[in-house]
Parts: structure tokens; sequence; C-alpha cells
């Protein structure tokens, strides 16, 4: 898929639409990590080296302390400069200190540090410009969640990463980003446990409001327990059934087709296929409407869109192909198989 189909896609998803139903869209209305109406102008613009439209909106972000749409706009314009980087090196020639622009490129620095062979020196580089674009955010979360990042892929230790974990939720308590990468440092595979994930996700879920996306939390746990198998001791399974039904009750708080729980319902939707909850799951591709995700479908290297679409055909495919099944099965069992007899 074309960026620029994904930008004007998210341009006309702005508009006023009819009210849409749990149907899924068709599969040729899907778009990949669409930016949303604030953001995709700022991405048209820089894909023609202008970066005004995404430093007024950057500054709009930091002066209204919208930490959750300025944590995502950060990543994805580092996430657009990895691929077209003029339009930032143009910012930072006519505005060298501009807080926002050097928090891009620390953001961007960081995630070229994390896809070397050599990831833990090159992150070590970095420490002094990610330290410093944190210390000059005295009420902006999103440099020290860049800087829990960091830490993770640098190998620091529990201590260092308290001290910094404290700064990012003094300055947010519940920033979803922040927790995320906290979540990460307590995983299995970096520095903790599964039971340790859960005990941290669950309590942080406890704690947020209503429609905080911290509510989704052992979603994430529960993704990452599927993922690697327990080295500690078990978590026990309705654990992660318990996480997957918070993960639709916060879903289902949200309007159908809604952008903003989009990454959400997409690792949702994920772990319930892994659960066997196909109903449920193919409920679930219902909300997403027409906003997949990178994560998690583009884990292992598989193109995300593609993994996308083959998942919802499956959830529309499994239910089925089981009942079909399980109804043969009693019928050899009922009249020509060994029970019959």
């Amino acid at each position: 898929m074309s960026l620029l189909r994904a930008l004007t896609g998210a341009v006309r998803s702005a508009r006023p639409a009819p009210e849409p139903t749990a149907e899924c869209v068709p599969d040729d209305d899907v778009l990949l990590d669409a930016p949303d109406e604030r953001l995709a102008p700022a991405l048209v613009a820089a894909a023609y080296a202008d970066p005004e439209p995404a430093a007024k909106l950057l500054a709009t972000t930091r002066d209204a302390r919208e930490w959750e749409d300025r944590d995502r706009y950060v990543t994805r314009l580092a996430t657009f400069a990895h691929r077209r980087d003029g339009w930032l090196t143009h910012w930072l020639t006519a505005a060298p200190r501009d807080p926002d622009a050097l928090l891009v490129t620390a953001q961007l620095a960081v995630r070229r540090a994390w896809e070397s062979p050599a990831r833990a020196e090159r992150l070590r580089e970095l420490d002094p410009l990610v330290r410093a674009v944190a210390e000059a955010a005295p009420q902006d979360p999103v440099p020290w969640r860049l800087a829990l990042d960091h830490a993770r892929g640098a190998h620091v230790g529990h201590t260092v990463f308290e001290s910094l974990w404290e700064q990012a939720v003094r300055r947010s308590p519940h920033h979803y980003g922040s927790h995320v990468a906290a979540l990460k440092y307590l995983s299995a595979q970096w520095y903790g446990s599964h039971r340790a994930a859960f005990d941290f996700a669950e309590q942080a879920a406890d704690d947020a409001a209503p429609r905080s996306l911290v509510r989704a939390l052992p979603v994430r746990a529960a993704y990452d327990r599927l993922r690697v198998p327990p080295r500690d001791g078990t978590v026990p399974e309705e654990r992660i059934d318990r996480a997957v039904d918070r993960g639709r009750a916060l879903s289902q708080s949200f309007a159908v087709g809604d952008p903003w729980p989009a990454e959400v319902r997409n690792l949702l939707a994920h772990v319930l296929m892994e659960r066997a909850r196909w109903e449920e799951a193919r409920e679930e591709f219902g909300r997403i409407g027409a906003h997949a995700t990178s994560f998690p479908w583009g884990a292992g290297g598989v193109d995300p869109l593609r993994g996308f679409l083959a998942a919802r055909d499956r959830t529309r495919r499994e239910p089925a192909r089981r009942g079909l099944w399980w109804g043969a099965g009693r019928g050899r069992a009922g009249r020509g198989g060994p029970g019959g007899h």
C-alpha cells in the first residue's frame, strides 16, 4: 500500500460519514497505520520537505499537554524520517534548538540504533542525546518514555530504569507509552518475568481511568505470555482470559472504526485468535474497521497488511470449519462410527 494512499485515506476519514456497522470493511478499504486527520497533513508536507506543519502540530500538543497524541505523532514522524529525512534536516537547520525537532531526532536515532547489529553499543553512544532531550522537558513525559525505551536496549539495571520511570510518571501518571515501555522491560524476554509483567499490567489497569488505553495493558502481557514459553512458573490460563475480557470491555467503550484504540483492538483480535475465541475475534475485526496496524501483524517480518487480512479471513472461516468438523464427528460416532456399533 502506498504512503500517499494511507495519507489521503486518513484525510477522507475525517469527513462526515454514515454511522459504521460492526461488519468487516472490504479488503481494499483497509489502511495500514493510517494517520489521523491532524497528522496526515504534516506527513504530506514532510513528503515535500516542508517541516512547518509538523513543527506546528508538535508545538500544539506540547502547549496543550496532549501527551498521548504527542507521543504518537513523535513516533510516526520519526518513522517517516527513517525513510525520508530531508524535511527534518531542514527543520533542524532553521531551528537547531527547537525541542520538538530535537525530540524527533532523538526518537529517530534510537530507532536506528535498535536496528543495528551493535544495538547496545549504539544505544549507549546516544545516552547524552537522550538524556539532554529528557532533562530539557520539565513537563513532557514523551522524552522520558523514549529514555525508557533507550534504557531497555542499553541494558541498564533496575535502579536506573526505576529512576527514569519515576521521572516519566511524575509528568503524567497514566501515560500509555511510558507504561508500555515499562511493561516491555518487565517482560520475560527482557529483565522480568511473565508474572511480574502481569502484576504490573493489572495494577496499572486497575488504577487507570475508564477509557484510558492503559486498561488494555494486560492484553499486552497476555500477548507476550503466548509468544514466550514461561520460564518462571506458569501464569494461569484464566489470568490470560481475564486480560482479554478487560480488553474487550475497553474496546466496546469506543465507537466502531475509531482510529484511537486501533492498535489495542488489533492486538486484542490477535490474542483472541490465539485463544481460539473465533467469534469474539471476528467481532473485534468489525470494530477495527479500516484501521489495521503493523503491530502485531508484522511480527517476524511478515507483511503486516497481508497478515491482518489473512487473520481476519480466518476468523470468518474457522468457526464454520470447526462446526462442520464437529458435526461430522458426531455423525460418525452416532451412525457409522465406533460409537454406533
